[in-house]
C-alpha cells in the first residue's frame, strides 16, 4: 500500500499540469502576503483593516472580478498544498542529504505542515468567494475560549502557542541563514541577489509576526483570558501597543510585502 501511494505521488509530481498549478499556488500565496503587508501598512498609518489572511481575501472580494480571483487563488493554493503533501510522502530532499529516519520524518512533518497551511488558505479563499466573511480574530478567540473551558485545554493552548512561536523562530532562522535558497534555483546575478534580499527580509518579518501570535496564545492560556489570544491581526495590534509600535508595524508590513514579492518569484525559481 505504501509503495502504491508513493508511485501515485511520483506520477502526480511528473505531471506538468500539476506542477504548473502548484507553481501558481506560490503566486497566490505571494498575492495574499502582499495584501496583508499593504493592510498592515494602512493600520500602522492610523487606518483600519484586518491584517491577516481573511482580511486579504475580503480585500480581493471587493475588487473587480473578485469572485473569479478568489477561486483562482483557492485552486492554486490547494494545488500547492497537495504538492507539499506528496513531497512529504516521498520525503524527497533536493540537496540529496538524507540523514536517517529522524531527518526523513522531519522533512515529512515540515512538508505536511505546509500542506495543511496552504489547504486552509484555499478554504478561506473559497469560503469568501461563496459569500462568507470570516474574522480571524474572532475565530482565534473562539477557539481559545473553547480550549480554556475543557480539562487540559490551557495546556493544549500553551503547546499550540509554543508550536506557532517555534515556527516563527524557524522562519527567522531560515531568513538569517538564507536556507530557503536550498529549495530554489536562484540565478547568480543582480536579480538573484535581489531575490535573496527579499527572502531574508520577508522570512524574518513573517517569523516575527508568528512569534507574536505564539506569545499571545501563551498569555491567553496563562491568564485564562481568551480575549488575549489573536491571529496576525492581533499581532499587529500588539506591536502597535509597544513603544515605537507604528514603526515596528511598518517594518512588519514592508517585510510582508517583501515576502509576497519573494514568493511570487519563487513560482519561477522553486525546485519542484
Amino acid at each position: 500500500m505504501k509503495a502504491e501511494a508513493k508511485h501515485v505521488a511520483r506520477k502526480a509530481e511528473s505531471n506538468p499540469v500539476f506542477e504548473a498549478l502548484a507553481r501558481a499556488g506560490y503566486v497566490a500565496s505571494g498575492v495574499v502576503h502582499g495584501l496583508i503587508g499593504v493592510i498592515v501598512l494602512v493600520i500602522a498609518s492610523g487606518g483600519h483593516g484586518e491584517g491577516d489572511q481573511a482580511g486579504a481575501m475580503k480585500a480581493v472580494a471587493g475588487a473587480p472580478a473578485g469572485f473569479v480571483a478568489l477561486w483562482l487563488l483557492a485552486i492554486g493554493l490547494w494545488a500547492l498544498g497537495v504538492w507539499h503533501a506528496t513531497e512529504g510522502l516521498l520525503a524527497y530532499d533536493p540537496s540529496g542529504d538524507m540523514k536517517g529516519a529522524a531527518h526523513k520524518w522531519g522533512r515529512r512533518l515540515a512538508e505536511w505542515g505546509q500542506a495543511v497551511v496552504f489547504a486552509a488558505l484555499g478554504v478561506i479563499a473559497a469560503s469568501v468567494a461563496m459569500g462568507a466573511r470570516p474574522n480571524g480574530e474572532r475565530a482565534a478567540e473562539g477557539a481559545s475560549r473553547s480550549l480554556l473551558h475543557i480539562p487540559g485545554g490551557p495546556i493544549v493552548l500553551v503547546l499550540v502557542g509554543l508550536a506557532i512561536g517555534a515556527g516563527g523562530v524557524a522562519f527567522i532562522v531560515m531568513g538569517v541563514r538564507r536556507s530557503f535558497r536550498n529549495r530554489m534555483r536562484i540565478p547568480r546575478n543582480g536579480l538573484g541577489r535581489a531575490l535573496s534580499a527579499l527572502g531574508v527580509v520577508g522570512f524574518i518579518a513573517k517569523g516575527i509576526a508568528l512569534g507574536v501570535v505564539g506569545v499571545l496564545l501563551v498569555i491567553a492560556a496563562l491568564h485564562a483570558d481568551a480575549k488575549a489570544a489573536g491571529g496576525l491581526d492581533g499581532a499587529v495590534d500588539a506591536l502597535l501597543a509597544l513603544p515605537l509600535g507604528p514603526a515596528l508595524a511598518w517594518i512588519v508590513g514592508l517585510g510582508f510585502l517583501a515576502y509576497g514579492a519573494f514568493t511570487v518569484a519563487r513560482a519561477r525559481f522553486a525546485r519542484m
